[in-house]
């Protein structure tokens, strides 16, 4: 059973000939109040909450297996524990995920990711190919790691069958990757979304939004994405239900449908 209250397994979700795998690198959880200061206190019910009373949230990189491609988008935490950002931290595991799915990190095709927060680039010097946005790129501090990446617009094709979609205010560039599956669809949509609540409250923004103006704008155009009918979205942080749908009632209210998926593996690290 999926849940809210739990890290996140090892899952693995397959779409027509396209497999979907969750390569968890470690575990994370935040303060409400602090992570999500414009969520009413009375939305935290206990159900979404942890032993402590945080959110937890789970890191690491989603594995695109189409064909003879292998694409990874996000590369996790990185093997970082202890304290962070009002919360705690226990990465490290994504490339023993990685090899205990049978895959080495100079087999993977490509490493995109949806930006440069330090909980989707942790191991990013594993691997040897990157595509960034240009808008995320030009805003780093920091570009040694991903000297030779592939530059990114907003609707480019980052290998056949997936497209980027740009659309700032979590991060000056921060992207999410719709991939094709037949008759199928997936939105790896990133941060742009870090709980369930805020797919129905576009205005409540997180913690580290870089320009949370713009959130709102964004987060429409991935609803309006989401909600085209065969469209499966893949969520980092939204506890042990990765892959969901979601829907929209006659009344407008939206949610978020888990969808099962195969547990290849459980969580590879805990919060002690």
């Amino acid at each position: 059973m999926t849940n809210l209250q739990n890290q996140s397994s090892v899952r693995t979700l397959v779409l027509d000939k396209v497999r979907f795998t969750y390569v968890v690198d470690g575990a994370m959880a935040f303060p409400a109040a602090g992570f999500f200061p414009s969520v009413p206190p009375g939305e935290w019910t206990p159900d979404l909450l942890d032993e402590r009373g945080m959110v937890p949230m789970s890191a690491g990189g989603l594995l695109v297996e189409t064909g003879e491609r292998r694409l990874l988008i996000d590369a996790g935490l990185g093997p970082v524990r202890g304290e962070a950002g009002g919360g705690v931290v226990n990465g490290g595991s994504l490339l023993d995920t990685l090899k205990d799915l049978g895959h080495d990190p100079s087999a993977i095709d490509l490493l995109a990711l949806t930006h440069l927060h330090p909980d989707h680039v942790g191991w990013a010097d594993s691997f040897p190919r990157h595509a960034i946005a240009a808008a995320e790129w030009r805003a780093a501090p920091e570009k040694a790691v991903l000297a030779g990446a592939a530059m990114l617009e907003d609707g480019d094709e980052v290998i056949p069958g997936v497209r980027a979609i740009v659309t700032p205010g979590h991060s000056p560039g921060h992207t999410s990757y719709l991939i094709t599956a037949g008759a199928d669809r997936l939105l790896c949509f990133g941060d742009a979304f870090h709980h369930p609540l805020q797919l129905n409250h576009v205005e409540w923004g997180s913690g580290p939004d870089w320009q949370g103006g713009s959130v709102p704008a964004a987060r429409r155009r991935l609803l309006d994405e989401l909600l085209v009918p065969g469209t499966v979205g893949f969520a980092f942080h939204f506890g042990d239900q990765p892959f969901g749908r979601v829907a929209r009632a006659a009344d407008g209210t939206i949610t978020w449908n888990p969808l099962p998926s195969t547990v290849l593996a459980a969580p590879p690290r805990l919060l002690a």
